[in-house]
């Protein structure tokens, strides 16, 4: 066999191995997918990148161009929202409350510390502000203190009747 007739052995081989490989479609993962109902009602799939490098998908609501991820509002304006096959999307990094185009990574990181949008404080903040503030007594509910009256009024009543007053 002559080199010319391996190389085009080994050619036929490659072009086999990829009849074999199929791509696979990517797909989300079950109950992400937004349905017509709910992109009336103002629901995006979230995709929340970690700092790990780690993805995880949600549906939320976005509500008055916030939404809430982390009991940190979040900004998501129509500006942040991308399509793909009809269904909306928001890139939203851990460590900023704005979502950014998923080119950007990098350049995003930096900007969020310079621009003072990063997160990294705010769930801190938020625990000591809820730590810190007063706290109302509870009062007791109309149904307790009209229990309460008619206990009263019944035991008055009874000493009338029974002779004791």
């Amino acid at each position: 066999m002559g080199i010319n007739e391996e190389l085009n052995e080994i050619k036929s081989l490659l072009k086999e191995n990829d009849k074999e490989k199929k791509e696979k479609k990517w797909k989300l993962p079950f109950g992400k997918k937004v349905s017509n109902g709910q992109k009336k009602k103002g629901y995006v799939t979230l995709v929340k990148l970690f700092i790990n490098g780690a993805v995880e998908f949600k549906k939320v609501r976005v509500e008055d161009q916030t939404l809430i991820e982390d009991d940190v509002p979040r900004l998501s304006s129509a500006g942040y929202v991308f399509y793909f096959n009809k269904n909306p999307y928001i890139f939203l990094p851990e460590w900023n409350v704005e979502p950014f185009t998923p080119f950007s990574a990098k350049e995003d990181f930096k900007e969020s510390i310079t621009n003072g949008t990063n997160t990294v404080g705010m769930s801190l903040l938020l625990a000591r502000m809820l730590k810190t503030q007063a706290l109302q007594k509870k009062q007791i509910s109309g149904i307790v203190k009209w229990i309460f009256l008619a206990i009263v009024i019944l035991g008055i009543g009874y000493a009338f009747i029974s002779g004791a007053i």
